[in-house]
């Protein structure tokens, strides 16, 4: 076996640790020291070229096994991942900034997604063949599952290795083959996955990972012939750029793009409750969360108590080194997206929101890209701050009235990933639930997630869903097979 340090500056493509095309190499660093902690393989259009012929020539064999072949494949890459999920877990940290018991809690996901989507595997065996009720007894048609093709996979940088299992797994479930390019930020799990692959026995092709960059290796992935399929999360911008590469030639594509969700909370409500709901609605994984409940809608009955609680209890959230015990608030990502945030709350305050606790860097820290959990209050609603999707810790409060100004404000907005409600109102919950233009609507409780549900939105916010049955059935196509069971001529033009 080479040495892991060596694997790191290859691409895994057919089966094989190979050098890119080009010799390139770029630079990962630890976002809590600002170190650099590996270098890594940069790919080009040759090695994504490699990389798609690889899948497409192994989907042919890999698409005709049975469900159940793939299922045993799919538990034994969730059972390696298991095996070395702690140190899974420390390297997340390190290339992500995340804490490392949330780390932890995703790398359990990630092993979780393919140990269910094995079962998923199992049970399309059985799926196949299911016969239709016709209304003219003369045809029998029966509907058929069939994997869509070799699919290429782009995921993002805030939870790297559970979004790959995200797409792997029911990709690999479904009998489709695979390229899978991580960020450039945090590519370094997406690699041992790929080392656990190699150790496995998936056939060669299988699974390609390329790193690298989105205009050398992302572009050149999305707008391959040989693809069949596009599964992409990230930014709208970069969405519609993987959309409009897929639309060349008619790809299969799924989307899950940026959100600016909102937060309904209403005057019935245990502060308390709402409060721990609140941050954990938005400072979790540092507010980098596509769902993040990111805009507070706090009806006025409630608003100075609840912010009050949430200035408190915010200002204590300790803040470090994802790898430090007791931290809760890891670092932001890179450099980039410090910046970004910074600009973003600065913008805010001169657009007139107040600063209700946080809105800069811990002066504590040297180096890392840290940034306080910060609260905005009475945001206008055409400041970015509450339209824009900032992606970090912070807060953007409004308080209302009537309900019906919380509802109109919420889907004022060109997102729908997500939405919350507190109330313990059970009727108002279900009729809101309802009203909120969402793809996923949590009541009394944000960003809770399970494998067995649905998770996508609707407007810009992304198509297709995944997780769940509709996980699986990204990668299928239906296939209707009619046949005429009489044997004498139908009758049209011989009758």
């Amino acid at each position: 076996m080479q040495d892991q340090d060596h694997q790191k500056c290859q691409l895994f493509i057919n089966g094989e640790w190979v050098d890119p095309a080009e010799k390139g190499r770029f630079e990962v660093l630890d976002p809590g020291k600002e170190e650099v902690i590996a270098e890594v393989a940069s790919a080009t259009s040759a090695d994504v070229q490699k990389a798609v012929e690889a899948a497409h020539e192994a989907q042919e064999s890999w698409g005709r096994t049975t469900g159940a072949e793939r299922a045993a494949h799919l538990r034994a890459i969730a059972q390696a991942m298991k095996d070395k999920a702690p140190e899974l877990a420390r390297l997340e940290v390190l290339d992500n900034g995340k804490p490392l018991p949330e780390a932890a809690w995703d790398l359990e996901d990630a092993a979780g997604c393919f140990d269910f989507y094995a079962d998923l595997a199992e049970e399309l065996d059985d799926r196949q063949g299911r016969e239709l009720e016709l209304p003219d007894a003369r045809f029998s048609s029966r509907i058929y599952l069939e994997p869509v093709g070799p699919a290429g996979l782009i995921i993002p940088w805030n939870y790297p290795l559970l979004m790959a299992a995200w797409k792997v797994a029911p990709a690999l479930a479904a009998g489709c083959t695979t390229v899978l390019k991580p960020s450039e930020l945090t590519p370094l799990t997406a690699l041992e996955f790929a080392g656990i692959v190699s150790r496995s026995d998936l056939p060669k092709g299988v699974f390609n990972l390329i790193t690298g960059f989105g205009p050398q290796a992302g572009a050149p992935l999305s707008e391959h012939p040989k693809l069949k399929k596009l599964a992409f999360t990230g930014s709208v911008p970069t969405g519609k750029g993987v959309m409009a590469a897929a639309a060349q030639s008619i790809k299969n594509v799924s989307l899950e793009l940026g959100g600016k969700s909102p937060f309904l909370v209403f005057d019935d409500v245990d502060v308390e409750a709402a409060v721990e709901w609140i941050m954990f609605g938005i400072f979790w994984n540092q507010g980098q969360v596509c769902s993040a409940t990111s805009r507070l809608l706090v009806q006025e009955g409630i608003a100075d108590q609840l912010l009050g609680r949430l200035a408190e209890e915010a200002a204590k959230i300790p803040i470090g080194h994802g790898l430090t015990e007791g931290v809760k608030l890891g670092p932001l990502v890179s450099a980039p997206q410090l910046a970004k945030v910074e600009k973003a709350v600065k913008q805010a305050q001169a657009d007139g929101a107040g600063l209700l606790t946080g809105g800069g860097r811990p002066a504590e820290f040297e180096k890392g890209y840290f940034y306080q959990p910060t609260v905005l209050t009475d945001v206008p609603l055409d400041s970015t701050a509450w339209t824009e999707e900032i992606f970090g810790p912070v807060l953007a409060v409004r308080t209302f009235k009537a309900e019906r100004d919380a509802v109109k404000w919420a889907n004022e907005s060109p997102y729908g990933l997500a939405a919350a409600i507190m109330t313990s109102d059970k009727e108002k919950s279900r009729r809101l639930a309802r009203e909120l233009e969402a793809g996923i609507v949590w009541v009394n409780c944000s960003q809770p997630t399970f494998t067995q549900a649905p998770w996508g939105g609707v407007k810009e916010s992304g198509i297709g869903r995944e997780l769940g049955q509709w996980g699986l059935d990204n990668y299928l196509e239906v296939k209707q097979v009619t046949t005429y069971e009489n044997q004498e001529p139908w009758g049209w033009y011989l009758g």
